[in-house]
């Protein structure tokens, strides 16, 4: 009976993480629409709100979880959201120092 119980406790826990990740899509390509700096910076924090529930939830999902029952999956990172700012550093990163900086003694 209980283990019954925690495969339905599960489920709803499996099922609510699925809903959180189709509305933090849906808000993200609501965003990317949007042409208003303010309505598409709220929708991206909402999003971005739905992302950590969605951490949260998983990572109890995970611990109930046998660990044979373990499938390695790919986890949705608020980081796959690129926007100008975030390509904008990305790209500071990659250039690196010039060599008479990094040459110092």
């Amino acid at each position: 009976m209980q283990n019954k119980k925690n495969q339905t406790s599960m489920s709803q826990m499996i099922q609510r993480c699925h809903k959180w990740r189709q509305k933090r899509k849906q808000l993200i390509d609501l965003a990317r629409q949007t042409a208003d700096e303010i309505e598409r910076e709220r929708l991206l924090q909402t999003a971005e709100h739905y992302g950590r529930m969605v951490n949260e939830e998983q990572s109890k999902i995970d611990t109930q979880r046998d660990p044979k029952d373990k499938i390695s999956q790919p986890e949705e990172t608020p980081e796959s959201v690129e926007t100008s700012e975030n390509s904008d550093s990305n790209d500071d990163e990659e250039i690196g120092f010039p060599d008479f900086i990094a040459n110092l003694k």
